[in-house]
């Protein structure tokens, strides 16, 4: 085997390590902290049927169905922003900055207004990351028609993104002002990137997408490394370049959208993330798809939990504390890019 490539093999394995360490850790403090502390022991005592009543009720009802959630949203968004900076070729690609996260959320906006009291709970659970899907669908197909001139330049990408988003934003409020106090209320808290009805429910909705979307994204990892050496030397190498970069596409909306659905519009994660995960490990999309799954994963459940524990016991939503741990690094980006 060449050194460098089994000394890079190894760096990989170790980062991989790393990271799960951390995600462990992270979630334990997660399931001890709250309201009702739990301690460490009976937390563990808890999850192997060993504690209380009470215990396990706080546990396994409330705050383990939010903690998942976090993991899969986490995920979803951070590998959703490496597939869009590396179709786009662009570091400042991201689903929030481009208007997706927007364009789902007003799907589900809809939803909620004209559908969701038609449905029962459970059934509105499931239907709803399918309505997110189509927004962010709509939203990404916008951006990218209005974007095209003779190819899709970059900057003009991200100008058309932010227009798009301010666009789906006005929508945004113009149906919330028309919303029952109780369902205007449901959508300002889950537009904030709220996990706020975090149950199992929610879990199972949003597992298979993030079970089939990033192990097919990180098999089509040699795909994007082609795709960012440009298109004529992509053609050159046999890639079908528009093709590829539209199946990418889909399956960057599509992890967005669903994430969107069960977790809000959080912004900036899915932009923050993969230039982390480039620092980490290099440009080789092999490795960063894997390890910014874990880093947006530990990142929202580290959010997560600051948010229901920072000011106890009101909850600041995990997007807000996202968005203040990533604005000094958009900032450094915007600073930054030529």
């Amino acid at each position: 085997m060449n050194p460098i490539y089994q000394k890079k093999t190894g760096r990989f394995i170790g980062i991989i390590a790393l990271f799960i360490v951390l995600i462990i850790t992270m979630f334990f403090i997660s399931l001890s902290t709250g309201v009702i502390n739990i301690a460490p022991l009976d937390v563990i005592k808890t999850l192997t049927g060993q504690g209380t009543e009470r215990q396990g009720l706080v546990l396994f009802d409330f705050r383990l169905p939010g903690i998942i959630l976090a993991l899969l949203i986490g995920s979803g968004l951070a590998v959703s922003g490496v597939i869009l900076q590396g179709v786009t070729q662009n570091d400042l690609a991201d689903p929030g900055i481009l208007g997706i996260n927007t364009g789902a959320g007003l799907a589900v906006v809809l939803f909620i207004f004209f559908i969701q009291d038609s449905l029962n709970t459970t059934l509105s659970i499931f239907i709803m990351p399918l309505f997110a899907l189509v927004g962010a669908l709509f939203a990404a197909f916008l951006v990218y028609t209005l974007a095209w001139k003779n190819g899709v330049n970059p900057i003009r990408l991200v100008l058309v993104g932010i227009g798009v988003n301010a666009g789906f934003s006005a929508a945004l409020i113009i149906f919330q002002l028309k919303m029952n106090p109780q369902d205007f209320r449901q959508a300002t808290v889950w537009l904030s990137g709220d996990i706020w009805s975090a149950n199992w429910s929610f879990v199972l909705a949003l597992l298979p997408w993030i079970l089939i979307l990033v192990p097919y994204a990180l098999h089509k990892a040699n795909v994007l490394n082609v795709l960012n050496l440009g298109d004529d030397v992509a053609a050159g190498l046999g890639s079908k370049v528009e093709g590829d970069r539209r199946l990418l596409l889909l399956i960057a909306v599509a992890l967005a959208g669903a994430s969107v659905a069960a977790g809000g519009a959080i912004a900036f994660l899915g932009l923050v993330v993969p230039h982390i995960a480039r620092r980490i490990i290099g440009p080789l999309h092999q490795y960063i798809i894997p390890i910014s799954t874990l880093i947006g994963a530990l990142l929202l459940m580290v959010s997560d939990t600051i948010g229901k524990n920072l000011l106890t016991p009101t909850e600041i939503p995990a997007g807000v504390v996202v968005a203040v741990l990533s604005t000094p690094y958009f900032v450094y980006l915007l600073v930054k890019t030529k």
